[in-house]
């Protein structure tokens, strides 16, 4: 994706950080020579060579997965917070704007055997389920419900590029204190995104 230098993110860490807490992505591939995407959860990993990867799974009646190649990239789009931004809270006159982080994984893909899908999805699961009050576990499931495994594909994409985005306003410093705290009075997503902010400006310091 493009990105203006002062909105590029390299710090892994963080970006690593983003994609755990932001993991319901979106999964583009080909299918009959036309963009295809899935929205999925797409956990982040380490193989068995200590390599980060990403690990998911679709069902097997979503034609996507028939269009699976090793060998052939795949793109996973992660978006975080975002939000207008009004210039009336800027000093001087400018044109409004938008907010944002997004982040891209550019990796190849293989898919799972019924082994390693089922380790993925018991990490799934529990992930999820720790802070329920009743937390389930698929190691409790019957049989019978876990035969509804034969009905997804699981994968695992070999990262090879990730692009990271996080447009905060940068360039306009002068004006984040105002700029925050309007982002605080309005919706949950300009609220993500003035935390973010101050965020950035504590670690930049």
């Amino acid at each position: 994706m493009f990105t203006p230098s002062h909105y590029k993110n390299e710090n892994s860490n963080e970006i690593k950080e983003f994609i755990s807490h932001n993991s319901f992505g979106i999964l583009v591939n080909q299918v009959d020579g036309k963009p295809w995407a899935t929205h999925i959860p797409l956990e982040l990993d380490i193989d068995s060579d200590g390599n980060d990867i990403l690990v998911g799974h679709i069902a097997k009646v979503n034609p996507q997965w028939k269009y699976f190649e090793e060998n052939k990239q795949v793109l996973c789009i992660f978006n975080g917070p975002h939000s207008y931004v009004s210039s009336s809270w800027y000093k001087e006159e400018e044109v409004p704007t938008w907010n944002y982080i997004a982040v891209h994984v550019y990796g190849t893909l293989k898919i799972q055997k019924e082994e390693a899908l089922l380790v993925s999805l018991h990490k799934l699961v529990d992930k999820y389920e720790k802070d329920s009050k009743e937390p389930i576990s698929i190691h409790d499931m019957s049989p019978k419900t876990m035969r509804q495994i034969k009905g997804v594909v699981g994968f695992e994409i070999n990262i090879e590029d990730i692009q990271a985005t996080y447009k905060l306003s940068q360039g306009r410093e002068h004006d984040h204190m105002k700029i925050v705290e309007e982002l605080e009075k309005r919706d949950a997503g300009s609220i993500a995104v003035a935390k973010a902010m101050q965020k950035q400006r504590i670690n930049s310091d």
